[in-house]
């Protein structure tokens, strides 16, 4: 733990090296052989994805922010709360919009970001203390799908909103998705407040395009978990063999990010013992990103313990921003 003044922050570091090796040898022996989509953010990774963000079919990131920005003063007003949380908040740079709102609308006390990158950590929170510089912040380096129970509770007579911004929600399967609500659900007492963006589902022609991108930067970024693998675990993948797939697959309602052998070939991965075969055209399933209608996103906070208090949505409907109250 580190605290000065106004600033603290407490590290919870997983294991992730354990973590990478575990999901590793149940993800390359799984049929359809499978990996989290976690393991493309090294530091290449992060890089290609904010390329992403920037390019003009990447239409998520802009439309979020677009959106926030019109509803971010009636989103404080709504909510009231004192402490603002955001989970996975990387550099934070959304939720400066946040932070000026609820501090215009007079009850900011305390920021919370969570983040599993302890150097991205740091950065964000000395940033934000030079343009906030009275706001006390409390900054919690772990992993949003486990550690939530290491979150700072509430000051007294105060009240949190957990953000959980940029659609993240939709990279989660249904099962884990929803042990992901109900552990959000039972880290907030009754009447604090979950602020969770969803992309919502459009035109097929419109959302493909967002994950397979004309310039390949898209294509890239889903084979840099193969770089990863080949440095961390001493595996020997030819990157360039696989192709990127993205897909929409209509009855789960959800892009689908893939990569595609191009040719007969086997891998060895020495850290793990382990030597997986791929056939010419088998695909490694690397990424979900589901879309819902603002009906399903009401039954699957319904389920976790949540009410939908109010909503707020682009013009276009591609996106959805949602306070959820705590029953």
């Amino acid at each position: 733990m580190r605290s000065t003044g106004l600033i603290q922050l407490d590290v919870h570091l997983t294991d992730a090296d354990a973590a990478l090796r575990a999901d590793v040898a149940r993800g390359l022996v799984a049929r359809p052989k499978e990996l989290p989509p976690k393991w493309f953010y090294d530091a290449r990774g992060s890089e290609l994805f904010e390329e992403i963000t920037a390019l003009p079919e990447y239409y998520p990131f802009r439309t979020e922010r677009a959106l926030l920005t019109d509803s971010v003063a009636d989103i404080a007003r709504s909510s009231g709360a004192d402490t603002v949380v955001e989970l996975g908040s990387g550099s934070s740079t959304k939720t400066r919009l946040l932070l000026d709102a609820f501090a215009a609308a007079g009850t900011l006390r305390r920021y919370v970001p969570q983040d599993v990158s302890e150097s991205a950590l740091r950065g964000a929170v000395d940033e934000l203390h030079r343009h906030y510089p009275t706001l006390q912040l409390h900054g919690v380096v772990g992993d949003f799908t486990r550690d939530l129970d290491r979150l700072p509770g509430a000051e007294p007579g105060g009240k949190r909103m957990i953000a959980f911004l940029g659609g993240t929600i939709g990279n989660l399967l249904p099962g884990p998705r929803h042990a992901f609500l109900t552990h959000v659900r039972s880290v907030l007492e009754p009447g604090e407040q979950l602020l969770l963006g969803t992309g919502l589902a459009t035109d097929p022609a419109i959302m493909v395009p967002a994950y397979d991108d004309a310039a390949g930067v898209t294509a890239d970024f889903n084979r840099n978990v193969l770089r990863v693998l080949n440095r961390e675990l001493g595996a020997d993948f030819d990157v360039d063999a696989f192709d990127h797939v993205a897909l929409w697959d209509a009855e789960n309602s959800w892009i689908e990010m893939r990569l595609r052998a191009t040719r007969a070939m086997r891998v060895r991965v020495p850290e793990l013992d382990l030597e997986v075969t791929f056939d010419e055209g088998e695909e490694l399933i690397t990424e979900i990103s589901a879309k819902f209608r603002p009906e399903t996103v009401d039954a699957m906070v319904a389920e976790a313990g949540f009410d939908a208090t109010r909503r707020w949505t682009d013009p276009q409907d591609r996106f959805a921003l949602s306070l959820l109250t705590a029953r």
